[in-house]
């Protein structure tokens, strides 16, 4: 069907009219789920989960990009995968594809020609397929172990020409088969930021103790020390405060720069850390996502969070150390 054009229309007239047959062709691909769709995604699942090899993904055209996202979307989410070019695998990549391999095709007809070989390749050497695909009876369809088959729907091109509503119900399907793999694994955030160690998702899935000063760099003075030692040790290690620990080890008290102006007067020089120390002090886990810690420390307007593991200081984290991490 062809969407009716308006050239008087504005651009954010076209691109909500855009959004909304998008929406419809999700909205169909919703429906799908709860009859023949759903059980083949069931199906390819229990496929790709029992295999040993890798995901061939494979498409060309739009198909071939909204593959190729595909397969960096499952392999960085504990499902080993790569992307083939439909051509270049009749000229050398079909080697590519081994025994315990699984491939998933993307094709919205299911006739593309550029596809022939590799759906030839894996009924010769018996590699299940999994289609994508709008026509289960299409030569990939016939072919393929699972279909999952796609609900016919409007373009978002006026023309009907350009793939828009088509690729983005690929795309989502791609996902939704992505995420079933991932929470059938059990894949964690922690397992997660092993294939994402750079960036900024990687240093949000960073834990305290990933970031975090050890004891040695830590300013810890013992209960009942002069005013004169704690200030020492404080200077000397330049984070703005000093851990107090009690006589079992445990921390009892801080001393910040803001105590130091509190209690400044003749007299502080001559007093222990037990009359000047907040007791109490936030802290904070060694096993504690750094986002969790950054956003303690904006709650309560502080700079720095004792590290504690059974309330005993095993070191100290910054905000400086969280910022300069990309922790935001």
């Amino acid at each position: 069907m062809l969407v009716q054009t308006n050239v008087d229309a504005t651009a954010v007239e076209v691109a909500r009219r855009t959004l909304l047959i998008e929406t419809e062709g999700l909205r169909a691909l919703t429906e799908q789920l709860s009859g023949e769709l759903g059980q083949a995604v069931e199906k390819a699942v229990a496929l790709i989960r029992g295999a040993s090899g890798r995901v061939i993904v494979s498409g060309i055209g739009k198909s071939g990009h909204i593959g190729r996202k595909l397969a960096a979307t499952l392999a960085s989410t504990g499902t080993p995968s790569f992307f083939v070019h439909a051509s270049e695998a009749s000229h050398g990549d079909l080697g590519m594809i081994l025994g315990g391999d699984i491939i998933l095709a993307l094709s919205w007809s299911g006739e593309t020609k550029e596809l022939h070989d590799l759906i030839q390749h894996a009924t010769r050497f018996n590699v299940p397929l999994v289609a994508i695909t709008a026509n289960a009876e299409s030569a990939l369809g016939s072919a393929a172990n699972v279909v999952l088959a796609l609900p016919r729907a409007t373009e978002a091109c006026p023309h009907g020409l350009a793939p828009t509503t088509s690729t983005t119900m690929q795309l989502a399907l791609g996902d939704a088969l992505a995420v079933a793999l991932l929470e059938s694994r059990g894949f964690t955030a922690q397992d997660f930021k092993v294939f994402h160690p750079g960036g900024k998702l990687g240093a949000m899935l960073s834990y305290v103790r990933d970031l975090m000063h050890g004891r040695d760099a830590t300013p810890l003075v013992p209960i009942g020390t002069p005013m004169t030692e704690a200030i020492i040790v404080m200077s000397a290690k330049t984070f703005g405060c000093v851990g107090v620990t009690g006589r079992d080890g445990e921390l009892a008290g801080i001393i910040t720069d803001g105590d130091l102006r509190r209690h400044m007067g003749p007299d502080l020089l001559a007093r222990t850390v037990d009359e000047v120390m907040t007791t109490n002090p936030r802290s904070i886990s060694p096993d504690t996502l750094a986002t969790v810690a950054i956003e303690r420390m904006n709650s309560t307007k502080i700079l720095t969070l004792f590290v504690v593991d059974d309330n005993r200081p095993v070191g100290l984290i910054h905000i400086h150390d969280l910022l300069r991490a990309g922790v935001v």
